[in-house]
């Protein structure tokens, strides 16, 4: 199955979070789950806050990446557009809000879900929670904006 990010048009794809073709990237990938979305990564050692703990910036990386890809997503299925290359609305982030819940292990799925708070064609809001083996490790809320159609072209 295709994540939403693997839509982006080869132009808007270079995101460390989450772009295709960024080879040195986490290549977060995103899919929906019923009305919400999931994004799964598993970090790596080079990922370390302290010995046994995660970064924070990953997790805000995870979060914002997740919830750009996730308002793509929801806006063309409000417009009834399928994703691709050529339809995929490419959103960015206008606002990040990542609460730290509690300390995040190393070694373990790090798995994020998000709802949406607000939808319009030109803004997002989506609200996340991350969860490691099903306890709450960080929640976000993130405000997407649409890229104007020409950008990147």
């Amino acid at each position: 199955m295709k994540a939403f990010q693997d839509n982006y048009p080869d132009s808007l794809a270079h995101c460390y979070g989450c772009g295709a073709n960024n080879a040195d990237g986490h290549h977060f990938r995103t899919f929906w789950e019923g009305d919400g979305t999931i994004t799964r990564f598993s970090p790596e050692p080079q990922h370390t806050a302290i010995p046994g703990f995660v970064y924070g910036g990953l997790i805000a990386s995870l979060i914002d990446c997740h919830s750009t890809g996730s308002a793509s997503a929801m806006v063309a299925r409000n417009e009834g557009v399928e994703l691709s290359p050529e339809t995929t609305p490419r959103f960015v982030t206008a606002s990040l809000r990542v609460d730290y819940v509690r300390p995040t292990p190393m070694g373990k799925e790090l798995v994020v879900r998000g709802t949406f708070e607000e939808v319009k064609e030109k803004k997002v809001v989506v609200v996340s929670e991350m969860t490691v083996d099903g306890e709450l490790c960080a929640t976000g809320r993130v405000v997407c904006v649409k890229l104007p159609e020409n950008w990147g072209k």
